[in-house]
């Protein structure tokens, strides 16, 4: 985990490095101070001699001085180094997510994926905070402090030696009965975030079928369990404070009543004991900063584990070592493709898939649902890739070709389609970054889209809601659609994306694409008949596999589950 997290540090090593510096100089300083203090005090002002005071006084305001800037400048590097560290993290995460396969984010969950970009960097950024600058300051100044008290008073100093260790395995105790909670709380934070996500997305859902309080509900059970968590580890973690005033009374005790002893004695001097007070504070002090910084660390731990999880896992998909970057047509073949979701299954998803697409041809897919119709067509654009047999594209398999060049051309319009905040014609753009706005133009014609968007006061440059919430479910279908087109690909998928057109529309939609693209080979998944009937070919997919393949005149006579749909939509009509 830490090897994998330190490549993030990259440009901030610098301020990583001066942050200790500057912190080893500022408690050497302040651990200096109180020893000078003594002196001032036993050779000062217990005698009277005002030169002595001036001298030794006129040293300890400027180290004070130059303790505060060295603790200020640590400060700003650490902050510095903290942020740098984390902005990397989400960077390297996110750049890292771009690359996932739909197997790889599936692993993960989306709500997951957030969180650790989120609460678990901002966990690292804390830690890795105290531990450049804290966690090099407690553990030195418990050392300097220990050295400096025994050249200040041998005898008291063993104090220290004898609580020191106590508080320790005190400490240890807690951190591990604590840290368990850690990792199931993250969990919480992943299933909190999985509930707010979807009453977000889905909230006219949520809405329209008066949903509310069963929402409010599970997001209640939600987070009462990340409370009920965090309050058992919170409640351990608070021994911590008891128990390390207890330690802290017992040695002032110690030191209070073994040094006013020595004094009466004459075995040590006011100003010695002064000096020891101090020491006792910063050895406990330092202690109590180790607990915190440990806590921090258990915390931080598992966060670290899970973000490293996402940088370490390995795409499923990737280029191959000598990719080819052009396709030349829209010719498919799937030759004994199988597939399944989880390699560990013992069943397919998709069963001995044998097909040839031509060039330019219209291609219809109809079938139940779960048919396995959106599966299949995921496989030409590598989606998913197949566990067995091949997809071929232009001659060649897909799994040859540059991921870039392959998705360039096949593009591909999902029924849950997705609009981006920004303008339509930035939306559009999607498809083609280098389209004019005549092509942009002329691509919204083809999916009878520039009609209403011309009726915008604003036109092309009408700004999109998050998610598309202000154009309604046909239109942001036909934006979509449009926004394949833009790309001019080889291929185009269209998976039940106009199941919210009108049937008059959806009709024009497939005339202007039969005759603005006739090049281009175009796959339509549909649920009603006459989406696909005038389509070359239609293939009837039924539990993962090829049914039949034919005309819709071949299919009506000889397929009885393609006749049985055609018989039941037309009832449906009358």
């Amino acid at each position: 985990m830490v090897k994998t997290l330190k490549k993030s540090i990259r440009q901030y090593k610098k301020q990583s490095f001066l942050s200790p510096l500057f912190v080893i100089f500022e408690v050497f300083i302040e651990m200096l101070i109180p020893y000078l203090m003594g002196i001032l005090i036993d050779d000062g002002i217990m005698k009277g001699n005002m030169s002595v005071v001036w001298k030794w006084g006129i040293l300890l305001f400027f180290l004070t001085i130059v303790s505060l800037c060295s603790g200020a400048a640590a400060s700003i590097f650490s902050s510095t180094a903290a942020a740098g560290f984390a902005a990397n993290l989400r960077q390297d995460m996110y750049y890292h997510i771009q690359d996932f396969s739909f197997e790889n984010i599936d692993k993960f969950s989306s709500a997951s994926l957030v969180t650790r970009l989120t609460t678990d960097i901002s966990n690292v950024q804390m830690a890795y905070q105290m531990l450049i600058r804290i966690a090099v300051r407690a553990p030195f100044m418990l050392v300097i402090s220990i050295i400096m008290s025994f050249l200040v008073n041998p005898r008291l100093a063993v104090i220290f030696v004898i609580l020191g260790p106590i508080l320790i395995i005190a400490l240890a105790l807690i951190i591990k009965a604590a840290f368990p909670y850690f990792p199931r709380i993250f969990r919480g934070y992943d299933q909190m975030n999985q509930v707010v996500r979807e009453n977000v997305r889905g909230i006219r859902e949520v809405k329209t079928y008066v949903r509310e309080k069963d929402q409010i509900k599970e997001f209640k059970h939600s987070s009462q369990f990340i409370y009920g968590l965090y309050t058992a580890a919170q409640k351990i973690m608070a021994l911590n404070a008891p128990i390390m005033m207890g330690v802290l009374n017992l040695s002032m005790l110690l030191i209070s009543w073994f040094g006013a002893r020595q004094i009466v004695f004459g075995q040590m001097k006011t100003g010695q004991l002064v000096s020891m007070f101090s020491y006792s504070n910063s050895v406990l002090f330092s202690l109590n900063m180790l607990a915190m910084i440990v806590t921090q660390l258990v915390v931080s731990q598992a966060s670290g584990q899970r973000i490293a999880a996402v940088i370490k896992e390995k795409p499923t998909i990737v280029d191959p070592v000598k990719p080819l970057d052009e396709v030349t047509n829209g010719d498919i073949v799937f030759d004994h493709v199988n597939f399944k979701y989880e390699k560990s299954s013992h069943k397919n998803v998709l069963n001995d898939i044998n097909l040839h697409i031509k060039s330019g041809q219209t291609i219809g897919i109809i079938g139940e649902t779960g048919s396995s119709k959106s599966t299949l067509v995921s496989m030409i654009p590598r989606l998913y890739d197949v566990t067995g047999g091949a997809v071929r594209v232009a001659g060649h398999n897909v799994l040859s070709y540059d991921l870039k060049a392959l998705r360039d051309n096949v593009a591909m319009v999902l029924q849950n389609n997705v609009l981006f905040s920004g303008t339509i014609k930035e939306n559009l753009k999607w498809g083609n970054e280098q389209a004019t706005d005549d092509d942009v133009i002329q691509a919204a014609k083809i999916a009878h889209a520039d009609e209403f968007i011309q009726e915008f006061p604003k036109g092309y440059d009408t700004m999109i809601d998050q998610g598309g919430t202000n154009v309604s479910g046909g239109q942001k279908q036909r934006l979509t659609i449009a926004r394949a087109i833009l790309k001019d690909p080889k291929i185009l998928i269209l998976d039940d994306s106009t199941s919210a057109v009108d049937t008059n529309t959806e009709r024009q939609i497939r005339l202007a694409l039969r005759e603005k693209m006739p090049l281009t080979t175009k796959l339509i998944i549909s649920q009603r008949i006459v989406s696909i009937k005038d389509a070359d070919q239609i293939i009837v997919m039924n539990q993962g596999k090829v049914e039949d393949i034919g005309t819709h005149e071949e299919l009506m006579a000889r397929n009885d589950l393609y006749r049985s749909i055609a018989k039941f939509q037309e009832e449906s009509k009358k």
